[in-house]
This record gives structure tokens, sequence and C-alpha cells, in this order.
């Protein structure tokens, strides 16, 4: 398997670099979603001119040495992905991360993985993850708080300031995730792989505009908040 390695000189923030000396940091991004909901592959719908994934791709690049993403052989004939690692994904969220996870280098100390499907995601958003690993954390989540009201599928109200909503980027050291992984278990996302664990996981502030393109609709909503950026 091929494994590119981003030249320090792309990445030209000497905040990165300064993470760069701590740690040896890769991203996974899964993009193996087939877009049921969404009608087609919404990983390569256009945004701003720019498909979605390239939007999550560069925000990766930023932070990463190298980036692997999981997803359909058709991402191999994309022209702006060319040199980066791809992988076929699995049966299951899971299944796909590991598949990616076997991919990043034995060299590498942590990882971040991020949803192909959230291209807006801000710049502080990921050095507040990046940040929490630099300072010793094994599993960082960014989260937002839960505005909507929520009810039980028994129908019950449920207290919605005991709850936040979960996005991506999540961060991880990397020795913690492959031992989550390797346990075989399935979740919805990493963090409560690591959960399963018994280790912490710690909290950092996320951003309401990092939303999930699920929908057709979702895209226009996108192009309206990138316009407000």
């Amino acid at each position: 398997m091929v494994v590119t390695i981003w030249p320090v000189a792309l990445v030209p923030d000497s905040a990165v670099l300064r993470y760069r000396r701590r740690m040896e940091l890769w991203a996974v991004i899964v993009a193996a979603g087939s877009g049921s909901r969404f009608g087609r592959l919404k990983q390569l719908e256009l945004l701003g001119g720019r498909r979605v994934i390239d939007w999550s791709v560069n925000a990766m690049r930023r932070v990463s040495r190298g980036v692997v993403i999981v997803g359909p052989p058709v991402l191999d004939d994309v022209e702006t992905l060319d040199g980066l690692v791809r992988v076929d994904g699995g049966a299951s969220r899971s299944d796909s991360v590991r598949n990616g996870l076997a991919a990043v280098p034995a060299s590498a100390t942590h990882v971040l993985v991020h949803d192909a499907a959230r291209p807006l995601v801000a710049e502080t958003v990921v050095d507040a993850v990046v940040s929490a690993l630099v300072d010793g954390a094994e599993a960082v989540v960014p989260v937002v708080a839960v505005t909507d009201t929520l009810r039980s599928v028994e129908s019950r109200a449920v207290d919605r300031d005991r709850f936040v909503a979960v996005q991506t980027p999540q961060g991880f050291r990397l020795d913690t995730l492959r031992e989550a992984h390797e346990a075989g278990l399935v979740a919805s996302d990493d963090a409560t792989l690591i959960e399963g664990l018994g280790r912490p996981v710690v909290h950092v502030e996320g951003d309401p505009t990092n939303m999930k393109i699920t929908f057709a609709h979702d895209i226009f909503v996108a192009e309206r908040l990138m316009e407000d950026r």
C-alpha cells in the first residue's frame, strides 16, 4: 500500500508546525456513504464551486501529515485527490474507519477522523481538537448545545441541557483508537468506542455551522452559510 506524506512546506501555518514538533498527526476522512438519503454521492456534490469532499480534505490537510480517504473507487478519478491514500469502505462506519486506520503508518502518533460530509468545518474547531491532543487528551470531540426540544421514543420529555450534539473531526491518540477498533465493536462514532474501553473523552467547543450534509436541501443551506462567511 502506497502512503503519501505531505511535506511540511505545504502547511505554512506556524501553529500547525508547533503541533508537528509534538506529534505526527494523520487524518482519516470517512466518505463511504452511498448517498441513499441524498439521492446520489453527496461527497461529489458541488458546493461553492468545489466538491464537498474537497473542502473536507483541505481542512484536514492543513494540520495533518497525511490523509486517508475511505470511500468508493470513483474517488480515484477525482483529479484534486491525486496523491492521497484511498481505501475501500466497510459494511458499517466503524468498519470503514478500521480500513482507514490500516493505511495510517506506524510512525503516526495521533489521528483525526472526519466526515467527508462536513465541508464547513472551521479552522477554530480543528485547532481546538488538535490543541487538546497536544495537551495530552486520548480522545477529543467537538460538541454543540442542543437547541431543539427533545423527546424520547417512549414519548417522554427529555432535559436537553443534559445533552450535546457531537461533530467531527474527532481526535485520538492513534494507539488508543486502534485498541478500541481491535475490540471489534460497532458504534455511530469513534468516541463511543473509546468510552467502551473505559477511557475519558474530552469535549471542546464545536460550531453550529459545522453541519453534516445528509439530504439534498442541505446543500442549499450550506451554500448560504458559506456566503455568510
